[in-house]
């Protein structure tokens, strides 16, 4: 059997389409997963830029809890609160009273009674 030169000329453009098909998907494939690639490389660099940034503002948080808490111990010496009563709310210091309480024994034996 053999075909006529219209038949083969069919099956050989029919067979070129396929080809081009095929490389047009392939090549359309190719991009989309080079651009999917890229969008997600993209994502998870921005992602990682963000957890710098974020690991920065924790250091940053916790320095700055280190030195309150630093300034709280040295505000709360005695010797601090005293200077600061001293001088801010212009504070004295009270000096201690003595009181005397006199009991005469004998009225206290008469209570008794």
């Amino acid at each position: 059997m053999r075909m006529s030169k219209s038949n083969r000329q069919k099956l050989k453009r029919q067979k070129e389409f396929l080809h081009t098909l095929l490389f047009f998907g392939i090549t359309t494939v190719s991009i989309a997963g080079l651009l999917v690639y890229l969008w997600i490389y993209t994502e998870i660099d921005e992602a990682l830029i963000g957890i710098e940034v974020q690991n920065g503002t924790v250091t940053e948080l916790n320095n700055s809890i280190e030195e309150l808490n630093g300034e709280i111990a040295g505000l709360a010496r005695v010797d601090r609160i005293t200077s600061i009563a001293r001088e801010k709310l212009n504070m004295v210091v009270a000096h201690p009273e003595t009181v005397v309480v006199y009991v005469n024994a004998s009225e206290m034996l008469d209570a008794d009674d």
